[in-house]
This record gives structure tokens, C-alpha cells and sequence, in this order.
């Protein structure tokens, strides 16, 4: 059976990888972003003609759209089978002024969004016995962040342990949840963050000397969503070049 994927932020960046790395895999993929026109372009680009990409908006942070998105992807697709929370809002303020609206905002978005996912979807993903949910955290999670803001950071901790609970909550019905995350990628959200001229630095404080790729996550991806992973869940996937090391 063809099996069905919905990837959260998936319009550009680190989502739009992952997507295209599962489309070639065989999934029928569920490009979802905050901004359908941007959805709706980025499917656009990577359809091959044979009806498997289905754009659709979803704000993340409203359990109704997580809904809707559930119900057009039956109706289009006849069931799904894997979530992937990649979808994020990545800030860098220093921590003292960052403004308490600016802090709601990415928790609300980031901690709120995953949670709101991992409960819809699981909900449905146990009623049918199967599923798969594959969480982007960050190692900004673990080590509290390099290059980004301690709002992000502490949202992405916190899906650490929303992927615990969830793990534990629907292991029996079939469904694993897990995480995976990365450290510093050589993608343009990271480029932005960090000025060309602090670059050199970042790098040197990179065990391995280099950023990491975002193909190599998806693939990583891939594989916690394959079928074969039933005996992996509640896990966290470190990619990050020895930044964080257990």
C-alpha cells in the first residue's frame, strides 16, 4: 500500500527537503504551510504529474486546521499514515529583551503546534492501529542555543518531552513517535542567523568543522517514518556534529 505523508513548514527550508526526500521515497505527500499560495507553489514545483502532492494552509497552532487538513487528505488520499512536525518560527533576540508577546508567539507556534499535531493526528493514527509521528526538535533543546533565542530554544526542549509523552501514550495502539535534532544545517535560515563574519566561529566550535546537510535529516526522517521502525519510539536522533554529545 502507497503509504501517505503530511509535512508540517514544508513551503522552503528544512521542510521543504524532508518532503521532497519522502516524495521520492513513493509516499503520496501532504505539503503543508502557513501560506497556501507558498504551499501551493512549492508542490507545484516538485509534482511529477502523477497526482501525489496535495498543498493545503495550516496554521499550526489551530487544532481545526489540523482537522481539515486530516479530512482533505482522507477525501484525496484515503488515509494517512505519517506525521512529520517540522514547521517552527525561528528567532534570535537576546534573552533580556526579548518582549513577552515575542515569547508567546514562538511557544505558541513551535511547543503549542506540535502539541496540537501529535494530538490530532495521533488520535486518528490510533484508531487505525498504525502510525508514524517524527518530531523536528533542535539542539538548541539540549544545550539551550547557539545561534538562536531562548524562546526558540525552550520550545524545542519542551517537544523533546512532548515526544515522550506522546510516545508512551499511543505505543500500544501501533503508533511511535519520535524526534530528531539537528544542529546548525547549511540551509538559509541558519545563514541568516549568523552573519558571514561570525561564520568562522560557529564552525570552529563544531566538533566535525562543518554544518550539517539537510538531506542527510530527511533521510533520517525517512527511516523513522518507514514501517521497519516499530521498535524505535520516544526517542531523540542527535544530528549536530558532536555539538551535544550523550
Amino acid at each position: 500500500m502507497t503509504q501517505t505523508v503530511l509535512v508540517t513548514g514544508a513551503a522552503a527550508g528544512l521542510g521543504n527537503t524532508i518532503a521532497a526526500h519522502l516524495l521520492k521515497q513513493g509516499y503520496q505527500l501532504v505539503l503543508t504551510d502557513v501560506d497556501l499560495n507558498r504551499a501551493r507553489q512549492a508542490a507545484d514545483r516538485l509534482d511529477d504529474g502523477q497526482g501525489r502532492v496535495l498543498a493545503l494552509g495550516l496554521d499550526i497552532r489551530q487544532p481545526q486546521d489540523f482537522t481539515q487538513a486530516l479530512e482533505a487528505t482522507i477525501e484525496r488520499f484515503g488515509s494517512l499514515q505519517v506525521l512529520v512536525n517540522n514547521a517552527a518560527l525561528t528567532l534570535a533576540t537576546p534573552v533580556m529583551d526579548i518582549p513577552v508577546d515575542e515569547f508567546d508567539r514562538v511557544i505558541s507556534t513551535n511547543l503549542r503546534g506540535t502539541f496540537v499535531g501529535c494530538q490530532t493526528m495521533g488520535r486518528y493514527f490510533a484508531r487505525q492501529g498504525y502510525g508514524r509521528i517524527v518530531n523536528l526538535a533542535s539542539l538548541a533543546g539540549q544545550n539551550g542555543g547557539t545561534a538562536s533565542g531562548a524562546h526558540y530554544a525552550a520550545s524545542k526542549g519542551g517537544i523533546l518531552t512532548l515526544t515522550k509523552i506522546f510516545a508512551r501514550e499511543l505505543s500500544k495502539s501501533g503508533v511511535t513517535v519520535n524526534a530528531i535534532a539537528p544542529g546548525p544545517l547549511d540551509l538559509p535560515m541558519v545563514h541568516a542567523l549568523v552573519p558571514e563574519e561570525k561564520m568562522a566561529g560557529l564552525l570552529a566550535m563544531i566538533p566535525v568543522g562543518q554544518l550539517g546537510e539537510a538531506e542527510f535529516v530527511a533521510q533520517a526522517v525517512a527511516l523513522l517514518a518507514s514501517e521497519q521502525a516499530s521498535f524505535v519510539t520516544g526517542a531523540t536522533w542527535d544530528i549536530n556534529g558532536g555539538l551535544f554529545m550523550r
